[in-house]
């Protein structure tokens, strides 16, 4: 089965619901802010992707940190911010075993069709 993380007010998560839906392939849905995820497994996220991909730099929540939270970002750093603000990863990201996919393109359908 497919994990599917990501908020559930994202335009983006919704199309990724309704396509896996369309396309018969098993998944559960956890938002992000009220599910939670774990330091494990945002850390392995962060070994698969790496922390500057899952790192999302154009959303509001980026936008509200100060200045300090922005300043010297480095992977354990970065990490602690995703989790103490977990709005902060880009999304979906789609979770199969040990298969990790970051985002909802063509590319993203392609290997989630391939599970």
């Amino acid at each position: 089965m497919i994990k599917l993380f990501g908020l559930k007010n994202c335009d983006t998560c919704r199309k990724a619901k309704k396509w896996l839906e369309a396309e018969n392939l098993a998944y559960s849905f956890l938002d992000v802010r009220s599910d939670g995820v774990s330091e494990d497994e945002l850390a392995h996220w962060v070994d698969v992707l790496g922390w500057e991909n899952l790192l999302n730099r154009r959303g509001t929540t980026w936008r509200t940190l100060d200045e300090t939270d922005k300043a010297d970002l480095d992977q354990a750093k970065a990490l602690k911010l995703m989790l103490q603000a977990p709005a902060l990863m880009k999304r979906p990201v789609f979770v199969a075993g040990d298969i990790v996919i970051l985002g909802f393109k063509q590319d993203q359908m392609d290997a989630l069709k391939a599970i």
